[in-house]
């Protein structure tokens, strides 16, 4: 039986992902913003957590923890212990580990933060990424390089492309009108800016997102591709370079 995934906003444009498997009745969080919209949802669905995963240290993604975790596992790199809420299983980029009955792989993804890692569920084709990966961008680089967050970005890519991509934030309209800057001519884009734009208007999230999709759309996941790099007078130069520019053009856009 597949895991029940269910989406949850928190402050003022964050996410935090629940779990359910009714196999077990277990559930894992993935995330604590805050507590009250979590703590809402389990309610909801008469679920507790089992689990919480947390994908690096920055306040609006542990804020809630303190409040949710009860008898929850919680789970976290190792490498930023130190700076994470206090730990039950610490784990290193490379491992595999099981929550809800399911394999876990924990990517290591700096750039964003050093010791960011994103989770992995190969048999729910699932990623959370959090602020790496983000549905049409990418997270600003507070820590971590340029190159650092190309090599995190590309690891992802990597992933099946019907992997789901659970990131960490309603950012998709902004980052959508962003990539129509850079790829102006990009059909795929136009027409998902144009769903972006309906479904907000609606009310509706627009994450999670497929990573097919993002391949596509998401100009940061595309710096080495030559019709990129023709569309921004960059052509034949090193990826990294290239998705430096498209970096600093976003963060003054």
């Amino acid at each position: 039986m597949p895991l029940e995934l269910l989406t949850v906003a928190c402050l003022s444009d964050n996410y935090a992902y629940l779990l359910h498997d009714a196999q077990s009745g277990r559930t894992a969080l993935v995330d604590a913003p805050e507590a009250a919209p979590i703590r809402a949802a389990l309610g909801a669905h008469g679920w507790m957590l089992s689990d919480i995963l947390i994908t690096h240290h920055h306040d609006d993604h542990v804020a809630g923890l303190a409040e949710l975790r009860g008898e929850a596992r919680v789970i976290g790199a190792r490498a930023d212990a130190h700076r994470l809420p206090p730990l039950d299983l610490a784990v290193a980029p490379g491992e595999v580990i099981e929550v809800l009955n399911e394999p876990v792989e924990v990517i290591d993804v700096p750039g964003h933060t050093l010791g960011h890692v994103a989770f992995h569920l190969p048999r729910s084709e699932i990623a959370f990424t959090a602020d790496s990966l983000m549905a049409m961008g990418c997270g600003r680089l507070f820590e971590g390089s340029a190159e650092q967050m190309w090599d995190s970005l590309r690891r992802l890519r990597d992933l099946p492309g019907h992997t789901l991509i659970c990131s960490g934030h309603e950012y998709t309209q902004t980052n959508a009108r962003f990539a129509l800057t850079i790829e102006p001519d990009n059909a795929a884009l136009r027409d998902r800016a144009h769903a972006i734009d309906k479904a907000r208007a609606e009310g509706h999230a627009t994450v999670p997102s497929q990573l097919s999709e993002e391949r596509a759309t998401n100009p940061f996941l595309r710096a080495d591709l030559p019709e990129l790099q023709r569309a921004m007078s960059l052509e034949g130069e090193p990826a990294a370079e290239v998705f430096a520019e498209i970096r600093r053009r976003k963060d003054r856009f």
